[in-house]
């Protein structure tokens, strides 16, 4: 185990260096190709005023907004109408009814793209908030790299400390099984796609067979990710930090219910391998630094060395924000994710489908498109 931790250790270190942050690009473009930013929206009145105001800021000279309203009853809807009348480049659609065989979220995106003309597609969460050069420096890269999409990985902010330092090992976890760093290889398998920035060229997202191909999923952004490297998309990742942030979750039990309605479906509901995944996640984060402390001397200085290492990850891996004591909190974080994992798979498999916006998907339906 700790010729693994070491391993983990050292891998992460020295490849995520490889990505690069999108604070560090330079926002000069050679040319500014027209971008439509589509948000889909459902009862988010606390916070799409902000972040819809910080898209409004993007200093980018050639983009519009499309903002698709999914049904909202709050005040969602009276905060669009007014943030429109006051500014051209705000479109929204507003939907009445969701057809059969889609997710909300997913079918408002297609429907944002069908309203759209743009070379460009930026798909973003109502919750996400923009630098004023953050747009800027994404397609400045995209044009350099020639990309076909580009996906950014937004700063996390939390008031919970418990919340973040969960987040943290998270973090580690999605590093290990999508190696980000490998993504930008043609040659690689690797992709990856993220809710609060994806950044696709038009003709790469129709490739791909767009959101109605990934009509029932509710992780829309990996597969997103994942059919656009698959069609022979070039695809890149940048640290978004000081450009992107999203306040995720104010407490862990927000962020276990968040995570509880898509984790099986990570693992395209195949439940040996979901609950696999939970067996290799307790024995490497939960297990291993417990078990070697209890058992007393000599182990305790493997225990330590395994300590040493998460210790450098915490404090020296790119792209967190991490305190020293967020080490310690591992094997917590371990059995939180085995807990959200076995939740997942049982809850779903003894519902027979899923639950999402009030509307309930049979097994049968959602295995279609694993």
């Amino acid at each position: 185990m700790l010729v693994l931790w070491v391993g983990v250790t050292l891998l992460l270190l020295v490849n995520t260096r490889k990505i690069r942050f999108m604070k560090d690009l330079s926002s000069q473009l050679a040319e500014a190709p027209a971008i439509a930013v589509i948000i889909a929206v459902k009862d988010e009145e606390a916070e799409i005023e902000e972040a819809l105001q910080s898209v409004c800021g993007l200093q980018y000279p050639n983009f519009r907004i499309i903002v698709v309203n999914d049904r909202s009853t709050d005040g969602t809807a009276a905060i669009l109408q007014r943030m429109a009348a006051n500014d051209p480049r705000i479109t929204v659609i507003t939907i009445d009814e969701l057809p059969g065989g889609w997710l909300g979220k997913n079918h408002a995106l297609y429907k944002g793209y069908c309203a759209s003309t743009e070379e460009w597609l930026l798909f973003t969460d109502a919750d996400v908030k923009f630098a004023p050069h953050a747009l800027q420096k994404a397609i400045n890269y995209v044009q350099q790299k020639n990309l076909d999409h580009l996906t950014a990985l937004a700063e996390i902010t939390s008031p919970s400390p418990l919340f973040v330092a969960v987040m943290n090992v998270f973090a580690l976890m999605l590093d290990i099984k999508l190696k980000p760093w490998t993504i930008a290889d043609p040659q690689s398998s690797a992709s990856m796609g993220v809710g609060a920035f994806n950044l696709v060229k038009r003709a790469a997202y129709e490739k791909a067979g767009t959101h109605v191909m990934i009509s029932l999923r509710p992780d829309d952004d990996l597969k997103l990710g994942e059919r656009i490297k698959r069609a022979g998309g070039r695809q890149d990742v940048l640290y978004g930090e000081k450009e992107i942030s999203l306040a995720w979750y104010n407490n862990l039990s927000a962020f276990v219910n968040g995570l509880m309605k898509n984790m099986y479906s990570v693992y395209n509901y195949r439940p040996l391998l979901a609950l696999g995944t939970a067996l290799v996640t307790f024995l490497i984060l939960a297990l291993p630094v417990p078990l070697l402390l209890m058992a007393g001397a000599p182990y305790c200085c493997f225990a330590l060395a395994i300590v040493a290492c998460q210790l450098a990850l915490m404090i020296g891996k790119k792209g967190i924000h991490a305190k020293w004591w967020h080490a310690l909190m591992i094997p917590f974080a371990g059995l939180v994710m085995v807990y959200i994992i076995i939740k997942s798979t049982i809850l779903t498999e003894r519902q027979g489908g899923i639950y999402w916006r009030n509307s309930f998907y049979s097994l049968r339906e959602l295995r279609k498109q694993g």
